[in-house]
């Protein structure tokens, strides 16, 4: 249940950051959102520094179980942490909007290509 409320609750600004600051300014923006969350000791993003930090980006109402679920969608290499490509990739894939956006662009550019 915590899962659902927090999904719902949920206000996806990524579309809104990509407008505003465009392409760098937004990975920019997520490489600093990384940084906030990562283990300074590992250089990647572990349970532990997700759960203590999470509440710096307004998650502290995420429970474990959603903070481990998030940690195993972006974990792609299996090691149980999140590296700063993966976490970028999961805030892509966490953005439906984004990505229609994304996948619009791939195809103009596929059809100008070809």
């Amino acid at each position: 249940m915590a899962s659902q409320r927090a999904e719902s609750s949920f206000h996806d600004f990524l579309p809104t950051m990509a407008d505003k600051l465009g392409g760098e300014g937004l990975i920019g923006e997520l490489c600093n959102g990384f940084n906030l969350l990562m283990d300074s000791d590992k250089g990647v993003i572990t349970f532990e520094s997700l759960k203590k930090n999470s509440a710096l980006l307004g998650l502290q109402d995420l429970s474990d179980d959603d903070l481990r679920s998030m940690m195993r969608e972006g974990d792609f290499d299996g090691d149980g942490a999140l590296s700063q490509m993966e976490f970028c990739v999961l805030m892509f894939r966490l953005s439906p909007e984004l990505m229609e956006e994304s996948e619009f662009l791939l195809e103009e550019a596929l059809r100008k290509e070809f």
